[in-house]
């Protein structure tokens, strides 16, 4: 093993650049899977919609457009083992089971929040740039059809 590689799985500092650890991308990576968890689209929702109050599953699965019971169960298994989620369950028949964020889950929002208001003041930008992209690509594909005739 080469000097100042650390034996430790996962483990993704670099030898010399402490930068370099933030954005290693090698698939054994601790940060890699960390960020793969939290940027999925069920888990900003969740986290978004947590971030207001305690809510009970079927309150989130109906507030989350689109997600499936199975999606949101294995999303909130992972963000609680994950110690963003709390999961509360109360002794009662039929069982009540609420999640809310833990202090680490807020300030995860508070981050997250940052990246919405990004996309917020860029979105006018992002879709000219879209809409360029795709007239610049379909010029292509018709430039490409006609020398194909």
């Amino acid at each position: 093993m080469e000097d100042g590689t650390s034996k430790a799985p996962g483990y993704c500092t670099g030898t010399e650049d402490d930068q370099a650890r933030q954005w290693d991308a090698r698939a054994d990576c601790d940060v890699r899977h960390i960020l793969d968890r939290i940027a999925d689209k069920w888990s900003l929702l969740v986290i978004a919609l947590l971030d207001r109050r305690t809510m009970r599953f079927s309150e989130l699965r109906r507030a989350v457009d689109g997600v499936s019971q199975r999606m949101l169960t294995v999303t909130l298994r992972q963000l609680e083992r994950d110690g963003l989620v709390r999961r509360t369950v109360y002794p009662v028949v039929p069982p009540r089971v609420e999640y809310a964020l833990t202090p680490l889950g807020i300030s995860l929002h508070e981050v997250i929040k940052s990246l919405v208001i990004w996309t917020e003041e860029h979105q006018q930008e992002i879709s000219a740039a879209r809409s360029a992209y795709d007239e610049r690509v379909a010029e292509e594909e018709r430039l490409l059809q006609s020398l194909a005739r």
